[in-house]
């Protein structure tokens, strides 16, 4: 075990930042590289003690832990391990040319592939946010192969490793100065292979079906709303965990109600006479319940008469927001008025002109 200063062998001081520590590490592991240097074990030895050094201070806890106990902080490195050992943290750095490291592929080989998130669009009616539904989802995905409970092989049979490069997924190949790691033909990266493809799946592990499962969309939910359901997107690869399916709410717009947050919204048509005189009218809302809403007298068109908690509830709650009635005075027409209707209203015209006494427009005229 090197007893060595870590900034020394990189060549760098003390209150160099992480930029700096790669930069160092990079220009002297190309030039210590033993593909480099074959047959030199001076060259070995200091590849291992500047990668040794760099797998500390690139590591902020390591780091951080050698700058206040020094080497027993850090706990050291064996120099006695495996030269693979220090090409795999070589080839970590360099992963841009040098492939997934096998670490990392040991990794992804343990944990399995994660299976994607997916999306599903469903439109709902008002009267669906209103209440809250359960709701029929239907789509088809990648989910796992039931007859070899996802190995893809014949009797769920776990595969076996794959003797070409060792569970690793990667070769290496000589080329020049350098030794390239490549991706297994044999396994295909896998790292492991399926002697007895399974027949259902075709080896792998995974299938397309229909999948129907019920979506509890609370009510209240807001348009564009996306309701995450754990565990039902795209099923994992190699015991890896399966994606979530994510359900986007879109809601149908409707014939008579538009919505604000809890409000809703509605025009109802008014006989000119009860607008004048006031009253009430029947109004249905959202619910299907009839509402008493007076009308003040002189009321015009336009004019918004408000219905307290009668809009939609709000989110997962039985409190509601309001409702708002905007009146339409409706216009007389004089196909459908009675002979009597028109009389009255001529009398009506008669009357309004006898209390205004409207000034002539050749008297105003005439006063100039």
């Amino acid at each position: 075990m090197s007893t060595k200063d870590y900034y020394a062998l990189l060549e760098v001081g003390r209150n160099a930042n992480i930029d700096e520590i790669k930069k160092a590490y990079k220009k002297l592991a190309l030039k210590y590289h033993p593909d480099r240097n074959p047959g030199n074990k001076e060259a070995e030895e200091k590849f291992k003690e500047i990668t040794s050094a760099y797998e500390v201070l690139s590591d902020p806890e390591k780091k951080a832990s050698y700058d206040s106990y020094g080497h027993e902080g850090a706990g050291g490195f064996d120099f006695s391990q495996a030269a693979g050992d220090f090409s795999d943290i070589f080839n970590d750095f360099f992963s841009g040319g040098f492939g997934e490291s096998r670490r990392s592929k040991a990794k992804r080989s343990t944990l399995g592939v994660p299976g994607s998130d997916l999306r599903y669009d469903l439109e709902i009616t008002l009267e669906d946010v209103f209440k809250g539904i359960q709701a029929p989802i239907h789509y088809v995905t990648n989910v796992k192969c039931g007859a070899c409970q996802g190995t893809g092989s014949e009797g769920a049979i776990k595969p076996v490793q794959c003797h070409t490069c060792r569970g690793s997924g990667r070769v290496r190949a000589q080329q020049g100065f350098f030794t390239i790691e490549r991706t297994c033909t044999m396994c295909y990266g896998e790292g492991e292979i399926v002697q007895n493809k399974c027949k259902k799946c075709g080896g792998n592990g995974r299938r397309r079906d229909e999948v129907n499962i019920s979506v509890s969309i609370p009510r209240g939910i807001e348009e564009g709303a996306k309701v995450r359901v754990s565990g039902k997107g795209e099923a994992g690869a190699k015991g890896g965990k399966s994606g979530d399916l994510y359900v986007y709410v879109k809601i149908v717009p409707h014939k008579i109600f538009t919505r604000n947050k809890a409000d809703l919204y509605c025009k109802v048509p008014v006989k000119m006479t009860l607008a004048v005189l006031g009253g009430e009218i029947d109004v249905q809302s959202i619910d299907k319940a009839k509402i008493k809403v007076k009308v003040p007298e002189g009321t015009q068109t336009g004019t918004k008469l408000r219905c307290r908690e009668q809009g939609m509830p709000y989110m997962n709650s039985n409190v509601r927001g309001d409702l708002y009635v905007q009146v339409v005075v409706e216009t007389l027409n004089p196909k459908t008025l009675t002979k009597k209707q028109i009389e009255l209203l001529k009398a009506l015209e008669e009357e309004e002109n006898v209390q205004q006494h409207p000034e002539g427009f050749f008297s105003k005229v005439k006063k100039k």
